[in-house]
């Protein structure tokens, strides 16, 4: 089947771009979704291997008004790489080059499309590591983690995407190559660019490298499991955790819903009687970790604590983490469909936003199960439904929006790390003030003059 691109563009693009340019129905069907399970077919699909073919690529479409789609491997949850609009979808998957290492500097750079499993693998012989972790690192790009800003359960203490990269290099909507930022842990010359494309989804420039900032691997890690009789018991103790000197690598909650999933799904070694679960994760050198581990164990400790393991070995902390991984496959057997949201909102704030969440899951009649990232007050709360019963499906957006509300109006930000894409735009007005979101639109114009990069997405 022929692409109804402009036969001039189509021309062009497949002289640029060789058999990186594909027009096949079933081609463009492969790279018309993602993890949302929304699905749109782009017009075309563009696999280029160098940023001069992404720069001419994106020339060509703007002469043309056509719609570029920059997407990594399809890992986003928002519908943030669906082509809505049609036009051109820009996989980067073939720019997989770690461009060099730079151990001294602590610093890698690399293009869009290296895995960021396979960086953490290369970066492991010489202590380092990147520390961004989603759940999709074996499989997602760092360019995807670097658009919608992906964390992790590190983040608590190491950060998200944009607090890990140093500098960019990417092609605006108005087809200029631009430098962002610069590869030196210190840096105050103009505006602070590239972290204003770390989480722009591909609505302001379409990144072709990236400096990233690297971490020395710890020496040791221990886990704690701590179980409580209530939420508010366990936000109680996220409170004391992180208030003390040593941060927590990971500081995962779960609710009582999501316990008793691990438990009786995934069968997880966990008391009838939880009402919530903290996985405690620390690292650091071998010698001071035991006297961290210590001031966890204690601040871990008071009113509502059911039971406290101490991990002491990798093989028992493995045995810790696996009721947290056990649970996403778990959610499947309460229904099949299912909205992940990772809203956040303040850690003192986590019980109001779990009893809020309760109540419109009574309210709506359908499950909702919250885990997640306790140390950043980043939950994923997640709604599950029967997508053919119309009736369910509409439970589930309206309760989608009276999370959205709740979470609002705790303090709390629509997302965490999986971004706004399709999902939350509508909803930005409610999280962003008038002035603000105009603001925004004007940065869009100034790099993307003719909306052609990702349209529809972001941005109401």
């Amino acid at each position: 089947m022929n692409s109804p691109l402009p036969a001039r563009l189509a021309a062009e693009l497949s002289t640029l771009l060789g058999d990186g340019w594909r027009t096949d129905a079933n081609e463009r069907l492969t790279y018309g979704y993602d993890n949302s399970r929304r699905q749109a077919l782009p017009d075309a699909v563009a696999l280029p291997r160098t940023r001069e073919q992404v720069l001419a690529l994106v020339r060509a479409c703007r002469v043309h008004r056509v719609p570029v789609v920059a997407r990594g491997r399809g890992t986003n949850t928002t519908g943030a790489s669906v082509p809505v609009a049609g036009g051109v979808v820009v996989s980067l998957e073939r720019m997989n080059r770690i461009v060099e290492m730079r151990p001294g500097d602590r610093c890698a750079i690399v293009e869009p499309g290296v895995l960021n499993g396979d960086l953490q693998a290369a970066l492991a012989p010489h202590g380092l590591f990147w520390p961004p972790d989603p759940t999709s690192a074996a499989f997602s790009t760092v360019g995807g983690n670097l658009a919608c800003n992906a964390g992790g359960p590190r983040a608590v203490k190491y950060g998200a995407s944009r607090d890990n990269v140093l500098a960019l290099t990417a092609v605006t909507g108005a087809g200029e190559l631009i430098v962002c930022g610069t590869a030196t842990t210190k840096g105050s010359t103009g505006y602070d660019l590239h972290r204003l494309l770390v989480g722009s989804e591909g609505t302001l420039a379409l990144i072709v490298e990236a400096s990233l900032r690297l971490t020395p691997a710890p020496g040791a890690r221990r886990a704690l499991r701590a179980v409580y009789r209530d939420v508010s018991s366990a936000a109680a103790a996220v409170a004391r955790l992180m208030a003390q000197p040593a941060t927590p690598s990971m500081l995962e909650f779960m609710d009582a819903h999501a316990v008793r999933l691990a438990r009786d799904v995934g069968g997880a070694d966990l008391p009838a009687d939880a009402g919530a679960l903290l996985m405690i994760e620390a690292d650091g050198d071998p010698q001071t970790l035991p006297h961290e581990i210590q001031a966890l164990m204690q601040a871990a400790a008071g009113e509502g604590l059911v039971m406290l393991d101490d991990a002491a070995d990798p093989a028992a902390r493995e045995k810790l983490w696996a009721a947290r991984k056990a649970l996403s496959p778990a959610l499947r057997t309460l229904a099949p469909g299912k909205i992940n949201e990772d809203v956040v909102v303040p850690v003192s704030r986590i019980p109001a936003l779990v009893d809020g969440v309760q109540a419109i899951a009574r309210e709506a009649a359908l499950p909702i199960v919250c885990f997640g990232h306790a140390g950043n007050g980043n939950l994923h709360v997640n709604l599950l439904f029967d997508p053919a019963d119309a009736g369910q499906s509409q439970r589930a957006q309206a309760a989608l929006s009276r999370v959205f509300a709740l979470t609002l109006s705790l303090g709390g930000t629509l997302s965490g790390e999986h971004g706004i894409g399709l999902a939350k735009r509508e909803f930005m007005p409610q999280a962003v003030t008038a002035p603000t979101l105009d603001l925004m639109r004007q940065l869009k114009g100034v790099f993307d003059p003719d909306g052609i990069l990702n349209p529809g997405k972001l941005l109401p």
